[in-house]
């Protein structure tokens, strides 16, 4: 893996460009690939940009390559969804076999969200590898996984997404899962004994510091309770504007503090960039604190991969590995129960690490226990309550219960999330509402698709008439999760 300090090399050009906002997504020059050596192009920009005349913009598109934004089926065509979804996936195919400018190489083809995107993003996957499924394109699915171990085993985890400024963060770590998903798909029990290796690789990722880590203190993505207890945090290893955000991050920070971008960063790596949920004050991204919350998702997923671990051990016979992760995940089952449960609320919510109780941001993460099947009957049931109260509206799942102008806020629905809470419903036999959130959120797709002939990255579940809004960059088509989720929630 290297090209790691390519944007580094050419900051000075690189900062320009950002600030100078020659390009409306700041996303374009992370993407750009250089055509000649970055220390002739370096040099060059040093003797030329203070010259009368010259032009930054026709500077860069002279040096660098773009590998543009490509969805291409023709909205005219007008098929029924399910068709167009089974024409996207070769649309959305790519492949990336040797590295260009930021882009990672990996060793299979790959399936990119949509739109302005070209890199293969690791949570994205999994929600797609569920519309593969439906598709019965079982060696996509293969790949997705290959792509996942490829880089836990040459990076030591599956970055944020598959470019080199991506490789100081992960994002919600689905690998376990996407195994139970072949499995499911392939009845082969080989799945979990070919990566069982790699599935303790990324857990040492995730655990990574928690030797020797004192109460009451954090560290990376581990942190220890003033009881002693760990727990897990999302964490970036840098503390500097995102490239692929760089101007927002840096007017953002204005009244920031010092571990701002941290945090910003942080909250990236949850997948969740950006919403209420990680501000102190519950409405101002300058007041975000992701680095003091343990989140109930991510500690959800963790007891997946340790229970995996445990399953896998027993498969290959270590038996002494078998009762570590069988001992770990009963211990992690007990700390969600005592750290993300919230007795006042009857509901789940994050814990925060520094003021030893749970945060009030209501939201949609609260699935999480009931999707892996870690809620009793009685949490579950108030838990179902919850959702069908504050978070059901006729177009969906809502992320959170207010609205902030962040994409992660209400009004917007994402599909992940419509898939947890029908999973999550149907496993604790609250069948009405499952229905009710597959449909809701299913017409809201139908009725855009009609309009528009696209699959959204995200959806407005109030105001069914519009398009979604918020983010850093506009509503993207294509789309990825959007298709894996609703082929699997029509099959269901």
């Amino acid at each position: 893996m290297n090209n790691q300090l390519y944007i580094n090399e050419i900051q000075t050009l690189f900062d320009d460009v950002q600030r100078s906002e020659i390009f409306e997504d700041q996303k374009m020059m992370t993407d750009a690939v250089p055509m000649f050596p970055v220390s002739v192009i370096n040099a060059e920009y040093e003797e030329k940009k203070g010259n009368e005349g010259f032009d930054l913009k026709d500077f860069v598109m002279s040096n660098f390559d773009f590998l543009g934004a490509k969805v291409s089926v023709r909205q005219e065509d007008h098929l029924p969804v399910e068709q167009h979804i089974e024409k996207l996936w070769d649309e959305l195919t790519r492949t990336a076999y040797e590295e260009k400018g930021t882009l990672l190489k990996l060793p299979k083809p790959y399936i990119v969200p949509g739109g302005r995107f070209n890199e293969f993003f690791y949570w994205d996957s999994y929600f797609i590898m569920l519309g593969l499924q439906v598709s019965g394109r079982k060696e996509m699915m293969e790949n997705i996984v290959e792509n996942c171990s490829y880089l836990i085993n040459n990076v030591g985890f599956v970055p944020n997404a598959s470019r080199t400024h991506f490789l100081s963060r992960s994002q919600p770590p689905y690998f376990s899962l996407m195994l139970d998903l072949l499995f499911e798909t392939t009845q082969d029990e080989e799945v979990y004994t070919k990566y069982h290796d790699t599935l303790e690789k990324e857990y040492a990722f995730w655990m990574n510091g928690e030797e020797g880590l004192e109460n009451e203190t954090s560290t990376k993505r581990v942190a220890k309770t003033r009881n002693g207890d760990i727990l897990n945090r999302y964490y970036d290893a840098e503390n500097a504007p995102r490239p692929e955000s760089y101007l927002i991050d840096i007017e953002d920070s204005d009244n920031g503090g010092g571990e701002f971008y941290r945090n910003i960063r942080s909250a990236c790596e949850s997948g969740w960039d950006f919403s209420s949920r990680w501000f102190a004050d519950g409405e101002h991204i300058q007041t975000i604190e992701t680095l003091n919350i343990a989140q109930v998702d991510l500690n959800s997923l963790l007891w997946h991969l340790e229970n995996t671990l445990a399953k896998s051990s027993g498969l290959l016979n270590l038996t002494e590995k078998e009762n570590y992760f069988t001992e770990r995940a009963a211990v992690r089952r007990q700390m969600i129960n005592n750290y993300f449960w919230d007795e006042n609320t009857e509901c789940y919510k994050d814990y925060h690490l520094k003021k030893h109780t749970n945060t009030p941001s209501e939201h949609i993460a609260a699935l999480y226990p009931l999707f892996l099947g870690l809620a009793d009957q009685a949490q579950a049931k108030s838990v179902a309550q919850h959702i069908e109260e504050k978070f059901l509206y006729q177009g969906g799942l809502v992320t959170t219960t207010k609205k902030t102008g962040q994409q992660w806020d209400l009004p917007n629905a994402w599909a992940p999330y419509q898939w947890l809470g029908f999973k999550a419903m149907k496993n604790y036999g609250f069948d009405d509402l499952a229905e009710e959130i597959k449909n809701n959120w299913c017409k809201n797709v139908e009725r855009v698709y009609s309009n528009t002939g696209k699959l959204m990255e995200k959806y407005n579940a109030l105001d069914t008439e519009t398009i979604a809004g918020g983010g850093e960059y506009p509503n993207q088509d294509g789309f990825g999760w959007t298709n894996g989720v609703y082929l699997k929630l029509k099959q269901n």
